[in-house]
């Protein structure tokens, strides 16, 4: 497996070896030692999530608030996503700014996305099975996401707007002023 730092903190892009003949392929998708040791820190995941969607679909921009925040390991297995991060930790040097990179069963990447982030992803194809891993249980209460179409982080999406598809819980959003931040201070979360 590569890993390639990104501009945000401990937001990682993930490669896989692939190994591929005239049968099809082979590739480890996870080794946990291998990520905590370019990370530094113990991730431990608890959980495997998987969504399938259709063509302009957003899931996002979600995260959890406080102890019960949530580190992910994503990827796709099926189509193609757009998929974006924002550093909502109010001490981080990348605070506020916005990532994004294809992730497809094609290229194989991956996304460690570290707590204090949101979260979210379009699909770009027909059809997109998302798979992610968690390390901290999914809490309701604790949920929190921002308006994806917020007018203060502009992000491009790639597709026009009245392709997108959404929930009516992320279409009611909150302001991206308005939703609750993390701080990274002493490693706690407000």
């Amino acid at each position: 497996m590569q890993f390639t730092k990104t501009n945000i903190p401990n937001l990682i892009i993930c490669e896989p070896a692939v190994f591929g003949d005239h049968r099809g392929y082979f590739m480890e998708t996870f080794k946990q030692g291998d990520l905590n040791a370019f990370l530094g820190l113990e991730i431990d995941f608890i959980q495997d999530n998987e969504s399938r969607s259709s063509y302009g679909v957003l899931r996002g921009m979600h995260y959890q608030k406080g102890e019960d925040a949530q580190s992910k390991l994503v990827r796709v297995v099926e189509g193609k996503v757009l998929d974006v991060v924002v550093d909502l930790r109010k001490e981080s040097p990348t605070f506020q700014e916005v990532f994004s990179i294809e992730l497809s069963a094609e290229n194989k990447k991956q996304l460690f996305v570290p707590k204090g982030c949101a979260h979210g992803y379009l699909v770009l194809s027909d059809a997109a099975i998302f798979q992610y891993k968690v390390d901290a249980p999914y809490k309701p209460e604790r949920e929190c996401s921002f308006l994806y179409k917020d007018k203060t982080l502009r992000i491009d999406w790639g597709i026009p707007s009245s392709e997108i598809i959404t929930s009516e819980k992320d279409e009611k959003a909150l302001p991206f002023k308005d939703a609750v931040l993390f701080s990274t201070t002493a490693n706690l979360y407000v």
